[in-house]
């Protein structure tokens, strides 16, 4: 893991180069076999002190030196975060789900790129609606300023969509609020909002797939939560695939 003075590194070259409002996007369940893939995206809110995000990661570094990315963490050491993060007055979030039907037509990337750019677009939304003093964004009457994202930062090595290919209509080619987009790999361990996009993306998942348990309590959800275990494997051939198994992994088409 990055150290913790490191975490808010990124976030202040960003803004010393003229973003204002900086957006991590992480996933959870991309890998399991089925319930649905969640991104989140969160942003750490700035407001015009040119030397609030230096402060502000000072204050920050010591109050969550001891955060991780997701899958570093156990399950109550990220239900802690959670409430810590989700309850944080200067952290803007949003979660997107798509479903195995989506993730079966489209593939699990085009369908993990689809979830993050609905989070990053839900997470513009709810800032546009929170009045901010940051130049550069968009002027409305008695001088309040809405800002929205303006970059993104992206867990991974690849970039979403940005526009509509050829008039397509096609769900995998939706309109990304951020105009900017920078992908690091493991920017779940290096970046303060994408680790803690991880942390919410995880725990609203898990909770997802606690909740599906009780609709099929033959699969164990509760327990993998819809990864490939042997207990999962052994109900699958038991009881054969549910509504929410994703059909196109090869795992399962063995068991169709």
């Amino acid at each position: 893991m990055a150290k913790a003075q490191d975490i808010f590194k990124e976030a202040r070259k960003l803004y010393k180069n003229g973003y204002k409002c900086i957006a991590g996007v992480d996933e959870a369940g991309r890998g399991p076999l089925a319930g649905p893939v969640l991104a989140c995206a969160a942003a750490l809110k700035i407001r015009n002190s040119k030397h609030e995000i230096r402060n502000k990661s000072k204050i920050l570094n010591l109050k969550f030196k001891k955060i991780r990315d997701s899958k570093k963490l156990s399950e109550k050491q990220r239900e802690e975060w959670y409430k810590i993060l989700t309850t944080h007055s200067d952290l803007k979030w949003a979660v997107a789900k798509v479903y195995p039907k989506t993730i079966d037509r489209i593939n699990i990337f085009e369908a993990t790129k689809l979830a993050m750019r609905r989070a990053v677009e839900k997470l513009n939304k709810k800032l546009r609606k929170t009045p901010s003093r940051v130049k550069n964004c968009t002027k409305l009457r008695d001088s309040v300023i809405l800002c929205g994202i303006d970059v993104v930062i992206i867990d991974g090595n690849f970039y979403l969509s940005s526009h509509h290919e050829n008039g397509s209509r096609d769900v995998t080619k939706t309109v990304l609020a951020a105009p900017t987009q920078k992908a690091i790999i493991k920017a779940d361990e290096k970046v303060f909002s994408c680790m803690a996009a991880s942390i919410i993306a995880k725990v609203t998942r898990d909770r997802i797939m606690r909740r599906a348990h009780e609709k099929y309590p033959q699969y164990g959800f509760d327990g993998h939560k819809g990864y490939g275990t042997k207990e999962h494997f052994e109900a699958i051939k038991k009881f054969g695939p549910c509504e929410i198994h994703r059909k196109s992994f090869k795992p399962m088409k063995k068991n169709l």
